[in-house]
Protein backbone atom coordinates (compact mmCIF):
# COMPACT_ATOMS: atom_id res chain seq x y z
CA UNK A 1 0.00 0.00 0.00
CA UNK A 2 1.71 3.57 -0.80
CA UNK A 3 2.13 6.61 1.43
CA UNK A 4 -0.04 9.17 1.22
CA UNK A 5 2.41 12.09 0.58
CA UNK A 6 2.51 14.66 3.57
CA UNK A 7 2.37 18.27 2.19
CA UNK A 8 4.56 19.78 5.67
CA UNK A 9 7.16 17.42 4.72
CA UNK A 10 7.07 18.42 1.22
CA UNK A 11 6.59 15.22 -0.05
CA UNK A 12 6.58 13.67 -3.49
CA UNK A 13 7.06 10.45 -4.14
CA UNK A 14 9.35 9.18 -7.16
CA UNK A 15 7.77 6.38 -9.54
CA UNK A 16 8.84 6.52 -13.30
CA UNK A 17 11.21 3.51 -13.71
CA UNK A 18 13.30 5.05 -16.71
CA UNK A 19 14.13 8.01 -14.63
CA UNK A 20 14.97 5.95 -11.22
CA UNK A 21 17.42 4.05 -13.59
CA UNK A 22 19.03 6.77 -15.42
CA UNK A 23 19.58 8.17 -11.36
CA UNK A 24 20.80 5.02 -10.33
CA UNK A 25 23.10 4.56 -13.23
CA UNK A 26 24.50 7.86 -12.37
CA UNK A 27 25.74 6.90 -9.44
CA UNK A 28 27.04 3.34 -10.51
CA UNK A 29 26.98 2.48 -6.92
CA UNK A 30 29.96 -0.13 -5.92
CA UNK A 31 29.88 -2.66 -2.92
CA UNK A 32 32.53 -1.01 -1.05
CA UNK A 33 30.68 2.85 -0.92
CA UNK A 34 29.39 4.05 1.91
CA UNK A 35 25.71 5.52 0.74
CA UNK A 36 23.62 7.80 2.72
CA UNK A 37 20.49 8.33 1.20
CA UNK A 38 18.22 11.96 2.03
CA UNK A 39 14.34 11.46 2.46
CA UNK A 40 13.95 7.81 0.97
CA UNK A 41 10.31 8.08 1.05
CA UNK A 42 8.93 4.85 -0.31
CA UNK A 43 12.38 3.64 -1.56
CA UNK A 44 12.23 4.53 -5.24
CA UNK A 45 15.73 4.89 -5.30
CA UNK A 46 16.69 3.05 -1.89
CA UNK A 47 15.95 -0.32 -3.26
CA UNK A 48 18.19 -0.16 -6.76
CA UNK A 49 20.45 1.00 -4.47
CA UNK A 50 20.82 -1.69 -2.16
CA UNK A 51 21.05 -3.95 -4.63
CA UNK A 52 24.20 -2.25 -6.24
CA UNK A 53 25.97 -1.71 -2.96
CA UNK A 54 24.44 -4.16 -0.36
CA UNK A 55 23.94 -2.07 1.80
CA UNK A 56 22.68 1.59 2.54
CA UNK A 57 22.13 3.67 5.36
CA UNK A 58 19.12 6.30 5.15
CA UNK A 59 18.05 9.32 6.66
CA UNK A 60 14.24 9.47 7.63
CA UNK A 61 12.30 12.35 9.21
CA UNK A 62 8.66 10.40 8.53
CA UNK A 63 8.10 7.72 11.33
CA UNK A 64 5.47 6.41 9.44
CA UNK A 65 8.12 5.85 6.17
CA UNK A 66 10.10 3.68 8.44
CA UNK A 67 8.72 0.38 8.64
CA UNK A 68 7.66 0.35 5.83
CA UNK A 69 10.59 0.61 3.45
CA UNK A 70 12.48 -2.27 6.28
CA UNK A 71 9.80 -4.69 5.20
CA UNK A 72 10.77 -3.70 1.47
CA UNK A 73 14.73 -3.56 2.07
CA UNK A 74 14.06 -7.17 3.53
CA UNK A 75 16.41 -9.75 1.32
CA UNK A 76 17.54 -6.81 -0.74
CA UNK A 77 20.72 -5.79 1.76
CA UNK A 78 21.72 -4.02 4.92
CA UNK A 79 19.31 -1.01 5.30
CA UNK A 80 20.32 1.04 8.19
CA UNK A 81 17.61 3.52 8.60
CA UNK A 82 18.45 7.10 10.79
CA UNK A 83 15.52 8.67 12.18
CA UNK A 84 16.25 12.35 11.65
CA UNK A 85 16.43 15.86 10.53
CA UNK A 86 19.35 15.62 8.36
CA UNK A 87 19.78 18.90 9.37
CA UNK A 88 20.98 17.32 12.34
CA UNK A 89 22.82 14.79 11.68
CA UNK A 90 26.58 15.28 11.82
CA UNK A 91 28.03 13.37 8.77
CA UNK A 92 31.08 14.03 9.27
CA UNK A 93 30.81 11.88 12.17
CA UNK A 94 28.94 9.48 10.55
CA UNK A 95 31.22 8.94 8.07
CA UNK A 96 33.54 7.75 10.78
CA UNK A 97 37.07 8.62 8.96
CA UNK A 98 36.20 7.22 5.86
CA UNK A 99 34.15 8.70 2.86
CA UNK A 100 30.08 9.26 2.29
CA UNK A 101 28.50 9.55 -1.12
CA UNK A 102 25.36 11.45 -0.65
CA UNK A 103 21.97 10.71 -2.94
CA UNK A 104 18.58 11.60 -2.30
CA UNK A 105 15.05 13.39 -3.65
CA UNK A 106 15.53 16.40 -1.38
CA UNK A 107 12.39 18.07 -0.04
CA UNK A 108 12.57 21.68 -2.24
CA UNK A 109 11.15 23.75 0.70
CA UNK A 110 14.50 23.23 2.55
CA UNK A 111 17.04 22.27 -0.24
CA UNK A 112 19.13 25.63 0.53
CA UNK A 113 19.60 24.41 4.18
CA UNK A 114 20.45 21.08 3.09
CA UNK A 115 23.00 21.68 0.27
CA UNK A 116 25.01 23.96 2.96
CA UNK A 117 24.47 21.59 5.52
CA UNK A 118 26.56 19.34 3.30
CA UNK A 119 29.06 21.75 2.18
CA UNK A 120 29.84 22.29 5.47
CA UNK A 121 30.99 18.70 5.61
CA UNK A 122 32.42 18.59 2.47
CA UNK A 123 35.48 16.81 3.65
CA UNK A 124 33.56 14.20 4.45
CA UNK A 125 31.98 13.36 1.19
CA UNK A 126 33.10 11.62 -2.38
CA UNK A 127 30.27 13.33 -4.33
CA UNK A 128 26.46 13.96 -4.20
CA UNK A 129 23.64 12.87 -6.38
CA UNK A 130 20.47 14.94 -5.50
CA UNK A 131 16.94 15.52 -6.88
CA UNK A 132 16.01 19.64 -7.00
CA UNK A 133 14.07 21.93 -8.40
CA UNK A 134 14.93 22.72 -11.53
CA UNK A 135 15.25 26.66 -10.97
CA UNK A 136 17.50 25.86 -8.05
CA UNK A 137 20.06 23.54 -9.84
CA UNK A 138 19.64 26.29 -12.37
CA UNK A 139 21.30 28.80 -9.91
CA UNK A 140 23.85 26.53 -8.94
CA UNK A 141 25.30 25.92 -11.70
CA UNK A 142 24.99 29.35 -12.85
CA UNK A 143 27.89 31.23 -14.20
CA UNK A 144 28.88 35.19 -14.17
CA UNK A 145 26.64 37.49 -15.64
CA UNK A 146 23.60 35.17 -15.51
CA UNK A 147 20.53 36.69 -14.00
CA UNK A 148 20.25 33.42 -12.28
CA UNK A 149 23.82 33.95 -10.76
CA UNK A 150 24.08 34.44 -6.88
CA UNK A 151 25.11 33.24 -3.29
CA UNK A 152 24.31 29.89 -4.14
CA UNK A 153 26.38 29.44 -7.08
CA UNK A 154 29.19 31.14 -5.54
CA UNK A 155 29.54 28.82 -2.00
CA UNK A 156 28.82 25.85 -4.30
CA UNK A 157 31.18 26.54 -7.00
CA UNK A 158 34.03 27.21 -3.90
CA UNK A 159 33.39 24.08 -2.94
CA UNK A 160 32.35 21.63 -5.28
CA UNK A 161 31.77 20.61 -9.23
CA UNK A 162 28.35 21.35 -10.32
CA UNK A 163 26.81 19.00 -13.36
CA UNK A 164 23.30 19.49 -13.78
CA UNK A 165 22.51 15.82 -14.98
CA UNK A 166 18.84 14.98 -16.42
CA UNK A 167 15.85 17.15 -16.10
CA UNK A 168 12.64 15.51 -14.37
CA UNK A 169 8.67 16.43 -15.47
CA UNK A 170 6.53 16.94 -12.44
CA UNK A 171 4.40 13.47 -14.13
CA UNK A 172 7.33 11.02 -12.57
CA UNK A 173 6.12 12.45 -9.15
CA UNK A 174 3.53 11.19 -6.97
CA UNK A 175 1.63 14.00 -6.53
CA UNK A 176 3.19 15.95 -9.55
CA UNK A 177 4.95 18.82 -8.55
CA UNK A 178 4.08 22.46 -9.59
CA UNK A 179 7.47 22.60 -10.93
CA UNK A 180 10.13 20.90 -12.93
CA UNK A 181 12.86 19.47 -11.35
CA UNK A 182 16.70 18.16 -11.94
CA UNK A 183 19.06 16.09 -11.14
CA UNK A 184 22.20 17.42 -9.96
CA UNK A 185 25.86 15.39 -9.05
CA UNK A 186 28.47 17.97 -6.61
CA UNK A 187 31.81 16.68 -6.51
CA UNK A 188 33.66 18.06 -3.53
CA UNK A 189 37.04 19.52 -4.53
CA UNK A 190 39.98 19.00 -3.20
CA UNK A 191 40.37 20.65 0.62
CA UNK A 192 43.74 22.20 -1.22
CA UNK A 193 41.47 24.19 -3.33
CA UNK A 194 39.05 25.27 -0.89
CA UNK A 195 39.24 28.08 1.49
CA UNK A 196 40.19 27.83 5.05
CA UNK A 197 37.60 28.17 7.49
CA UNK A 198 38.89 31.84 8.38
CA UNK A 199 38.69 33.19 5.21
CA UNK A 200 35.60 30.93 4.30
CA UNK A 201 33.70 33.28 6.96
CA UNK A 202 35.18 36.20 5.05
CA UNK A 203 33.95 34.89 2.08
CA UNK A 204 30.41 34.22 3.24
CA UNK A 205 29.86 37.79 4.22
CA UNK A 206 31.46 39.44 1.68
CA UNK A 207 29.00 36.94 -0.79
CA UNK A 208 25.86 37.59 1.41
CA UNK A 209 26.69 41.55 1.71
CA UNK A 210 27.19 41.90 -2.67
CA UNK A 211 23.83 39.83 -3.32
CA UNK A 212 21.94 41.19 -0.85
CA UNK A 213 21.85 44.40 -2.82
CA UNK A 214 23.06 42.56 -5.99
CA UNK A 215 21.53 45.88 -8.24
CA UNK A 216 24.12 48.08 -6.05
CA UNK A 217 27.71 48.55 -7.25
CA UNK A 218 30.12 46.22 -5.31
CA UNK A 219 31.19 49.82 -3.30
CA UNK A 220 27.95 50.71 -2.03
CA UNK A 221 26.92 46.68 -1.14
CA UNK A 222 30.80 46.20 0.30
CA UNK A 223 30.22 49.81 2.38
CA UNK A 224 31.49 48.77 5.71
CA UNK A 225 33.71 45.90 4.75
CA UNK A 226 35.39 47.13 1.88
CA UNK A 227 35.87 50.58 0.23
CA UNK A 228 36.35 51.52 -3.42
CA UNK A 229 40.25 51.48 -3.00
CA UNK A 230 40.22 48.14 -1.69
CA UNK A 231 38.31 46.91 -3.74
CA UNK A 232 40.15 48.67 -6.87
CA UNK A 233 42.98 47.02 -5.35
CA UNK A 234 42.19 43.38 -5.88
CA UNK A 235 41.77 44.50 -9.17
CA UNK A 236 37.74 44.19 -9.47
CA UNK A 237 36.22 47.34 -10.90
CA UNK A 238 34.23 48.74 -7.49
CA UNK A 239 31.75 49.70 -9.71
CA UNK A 240 30.94 46.52 -10.93
CA UNK A 241 28.24 44.40 -9.56
CA UNK A 242 27.90 41.20 -7.65
CA UNK A 243 26.95 39.00 -11.03
CA UNK A 244 29.67 40.02 -12.73
CA UNK A 245 32.18 38.61 -10.26
CA UNK A 246 33.67 35.33 -10.54
CA UNK A 247 33.90 32.89 -7.58
CA UNK A 248 37.57 33.43 -7.42
CA UNK A 249 36.82 37.27 -7.56
CA UNK A 250 35.10 36.80 -4.06
CA UNK A 251 37.73 34.76 -2.25
CA UNK A 252 39.99 37.73 -3.46
CA UNK A 253 37.69 40.36 -2.30
CA UNK A 254 37.41 38.20 1.17
CA UNK A 255 41.19 38.59 1.76
CA UNK A 256 41.41 42.22 2.02
CA UNK A 257 38.62 42.18 4.68
CA UNK A 258 40.44 42.92 7.50
CA UNK A 259 38.77 41.42 11.04
CA UNK A 260 37.10 44.21 12.36
CA UNK A 261 35.19 45.51 9.65
CA UNK A 262 33.97 41.29 9.54
CA UNK A 263 32.79 42.22 12.92
CA UNK A 264 31.52 45.29 12.58
CA UNK A 265 30.02 45.65 9.23
CA UNK A 266 26.96 44.71 7.55
CA UNK A 267 24.67 42.40 10.00
CA UNK A 268 22.83 40.42 6.78
CA UNK A 269 19.62 37.81 7.11
CA UNK A 270 20.76 34.30 5.56
CA UNK A 271 19.03 34.03 2.23
CA UNK A 272 20.42 31.03 0.17
CA UNK A 273 18.52 31.88 -2.94
CA UNK A 274 20.25 35.30 -3.43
Amino acid sequence: MSARPKKHYGQHFLHERGVIERIVAAIAPRPDDRIIEIGPGEGALTLPLLTAAGHLTAIELDTDLIEPLRARAAGVGELDIIHADVLKVDLTALANGGKLRLAGNLPYYVSSPILFHCLAHAAAITDMHFMLQKEVVDRMAAAPGSKVYGRLSVMLQLVCGVEPLLRVAPGAFRPPPKVESSVVRLTPLPQARCPDPALSAKIDKVVRAAFNQRRKTLSNALRGLLDADAIRATGIDPRARAEDVAAAGFVTLARHVTSDSLQHGPNLADNASQ
